[in-house]
């Protein structure tokens, strides 16, 4: 098996501002694996608030290249049971590896990703689409630039309500709010109450991750469901989120890809969450990833290759939230 590693600056369409930073780029680590005439594909961006850098994840990869190209045949659980002794240091870069060895599994057994795992894609739901912290005039326009069933809207100023009250005068869409830690407890449930007023769905981590305190308060008061993101990372978060929030966002590049993303969505549904997988703006190929969870989903947020200026890859389509899967097996993925 053959490691190729490739580096992406994806140029966003608009600056993505949420409640702790700016981007105007996207930085991304595309990994592929090449085996008996395959490719898989997969991908993680950087991220300041995780410490995370594509040099570094190349870096990490290149480290254990002998390790991952003398893998062959074996399935991704065996196969990511291996890497992450090595790579449990830089989750990031094991989500990109996983997401590639994944891709590449299925496509040997000549068969999408969702169809290798038995999953049935009826009921698949519908994404979100985002719309960063900006004038309240720049968010309208972004809204009207692409009309939407659901927006996810990204808060963490001292005018919160008031923009989703002038946001709602432009459509009847579905809001979902996001404050990304920017928020108190009498802030949050208070602001529960008005939002919900306003047709929002639910809060997405309102308060910051580790204030298990305050979120359980909260849980128990607020109107409106909580979403656990950044304070659901990795496996054994999810227990600890059970009677603090109403549901888990799984983010593949935080816990390390699908393998343990599938288990962590499996986990959530036996405690009774709501489960929801989140994108870090990445391309069509992490998209297309993510697209293959969606039976086992209630909600989901795969926007990212949307947000791009220009996209580096084919995969799956979105169209007014629906997501269609590609011909191709795997993930689908192919790089433009």
């Amino acid at each position: 098996m053959e490691l190729i590693l490739r580096e992406y600056n994806l140029k966003l369409k608009h600056t993505f501002t949420i409640s702790r930073e700016s981007i105007d780029f996207q930085p991304s680590l595309i990994v592929e694996l090449k085996s008996d005439g395959h490719s898989g594909f997969g991908e993680a961006t950087s991220n300041p608030y995780y410490k995370t850098t594509v040099p570094m994840m190349m870096k990490d990869l290149e480290k254990i290249r002998t390790v991952i190209e003398t893998s062959e045949n074996e399935t991704p659980d065996v196969f990511w049971a291996k890497i992450y002794p090595y790579l449990k240091h830089d989750m990031f870069a094991l989500c990109a590896l996983d997401l590639a060895y994944n891709d590449l599994y299925a496509r040997k057994k000549g068969k999408k990703l969702y169809e290798l795992w038995n999953y049935t894609t009826e009921r698949n739901p519908l994404t979100d689409y985002t719309i960063g912290i900006a004038s309240i005039e720049k968010m309208v326009s972004k809204m009207q630039e692409l009309p939407w069933p659901i927006y996810k809207i990204k808060l963490g100023t001292k005018e919160d309500i008031a923009i989703v009250k002038e946001l709602r005068k432009h459509t009847n869409a579905i809001f979902r709010i996001d404050a990304n830690c920017g928020w108190g407890v009498e802030e949050t449930i208070n602001n529960a109450i008005e939002l919900k007023k306003l047709g929002v769905e639910f809060l997405e981590q309102p308060m910051k991750a580790d204030n298990w305190e305050a979120h359980k308060e909260v849980f128990k008061h607020s109107v409106l469901p909580i979403i656990a993101d950044e304070s659901c990372i990795i496996e054994e978060d999810v227990a600890k989120c059970h009677n603090h929030f109403h549901g888990v966002n799984v983010k593949l590049v935080k816990c390390g890809g699908l393998t343990p993303g599938k288990r962590m969505i499996e986990e959530a549904k036996k405690l009774g969450l709501k489960t929801m997988v989140g994108c870090m703006t990445e391309s069509t190929v992490g998209i297309s990833a993510i697209a293959h969870l969606l039976p086992q989903l209630d909600y989901v947020d795969m926007d990212g290759a949307l947000l791009l200026a220009e996209d580096i890859a084919t995969g799956v389509s979105i169209k007014n939230g629906v997501v269609s899967y590609s011909e191709l097996n795997g993930t689908g993925v192919t790089l433009i």
